[in-house]
């Protein structure tokens, strides 16, 4: 069995690792972690998990973490992860980070986007860890940083296109809208009740930190720079994330060649699901999985193609896809305990 730990295991991502990996066949939880909650039972936490996980949260110890954990997780606020993953990584444990601290190798980067880095030279080997894209160098990943949760419903429809250039990636507009969850689960008037409830509104316009993100991914991919508009929204739902991708087509591209290009990428991949024609992504039949649903259209006067993806940010926007990071990285199928069956309402 893989010894499991969760630092930060009482926010909204951490308490989604903590739920799949309860049920995980080939994983024990070993430690839970949480600076509020120190000395409480995880079930009294979460009253959904009574019985099922009754693990006493613990603050933080790097040797506890050591003695007991094959794998740790970090479910933390950006910065704080850079400060303890440097000391499990010199203990040969595998760390899977959700925070922004790994997900660029070049720190300079980072450092424009969040705060000065404390483990530059860690940001090197770390790997970015979409699974679908990345996985051969997942494999052997000691240090994967965790994608954020729009870069994944954005550069899961946009790499096999950018790839293949069937896109003028200067034209590449992403409008993406995500439940209130993303915000995670500290107080801020922005995400109470009362101000989120009948509202619907852009945030954070053409400065959000995921922004570079996904430029950098897409450069990667299609060989050349790439700086994509990305405009994030919030809606008044607690889960879920529907991107909507924007671009002009290279050249007589046809419906037929978006789709041969998606399905010979993905078509070994069992979360990402290629809808048929006419048929678009709803967040409500991916909620609680792993998979992200796309969809697309041509608009032939236009030129356009418009891609829509959907997934649940807490699952394959964060926990689901941490979890099949350590799935790849240990040698399990991708699969493994992320087979939850879609609610059909």
């Amino acid at each position: 069995m893989i010894k499991a730990g969760v630092v930060g295991a009482t926010g909204y991502a951490g308490a989604e690792l903590v739920r799949i990996l309860s049920d995980h066949p080939h994983v024990v939880l070993t430690v839970l972690t949480s600076r509020q909650f120190a000395g409480i039972r995880f079930d009294r936490v979460y009253p959904a998990m009574s019985g099922i996980v009754t693990l006493t949260c613990e603050e933080i110890s790097i040797d506890r973490l050591v003695d007991s954990c094959d794998v740790i997780f970090t479910a933390l606020p950006h910065s704080i992860p850079m400060k303890i993953v440097p000391e499990l990584i010199a203990q040969n444990k595998k760390v899977v980070d959700l925070s922004a601290d790994f997900r660029f190798n070049d720190p300079a980067l980072y450092e424009s986007c969040y705060q000065p880095h404390a483990s530059r030279g860690l940001c090197r080997d770390a790997i970015y860890g979409l699974c679908e894209v990345y996985q051969d160098k997942i494999k052997t990943a000691g240090l994967i940083g965790n994608p954020g949760c729009y870069p994944t419903s954005a550069l899961l429809p946009l790499v096999p296109l950018v790839k293949q250039d069937l896109l003028k990636t200067e034209t590449i507009v992403i409008d993406a809208k995500s439940g209130v969850s993303g915000a995670g689960r500290s107080l801020s008037m922005t995400s109470q009740y009362c101000e989120v409830d009948e509202s619907f509104k852009a945030y954070k316009v053409a400065a959000h930190r995921h922004n570079p993100e996904i430029d950098m991914i897409l450069t990667r991919e299609a060989e050349k720079p790439v700086s994509v508009t990305f405009v994030p929204h919030l809606i008044p739902m607690a889960r879920g994330m529907l991107t909507t991708i924007y671009a002009t087509l290279s050249g007589p591209v046809k419906t037929d060649d978006i789709r041969r290009c998606l399905k010979a990428f993905y078509g070994q991949c069992p979360f990402v699901r290629l809808l048929d024609d006419g048929h678009m992504p709803d967040t409500r039949y991916v909620r609680h999985t792993n998979y992200c649903d796309i969809g697309f259209k041509i608009d032939p006067p236009r030129e356009r193609l418009i891609l829509i993806s959907v997934i649940d940010n807490l699952v394959k926007g964060a926990a689901g896809q941490a979890v099949q990071n350590m799935n790849i990285t240990m040698g399990l199928k991708d699969t493994t305990g992320l087979m939850h069956t879609p609610f059909p309402v």
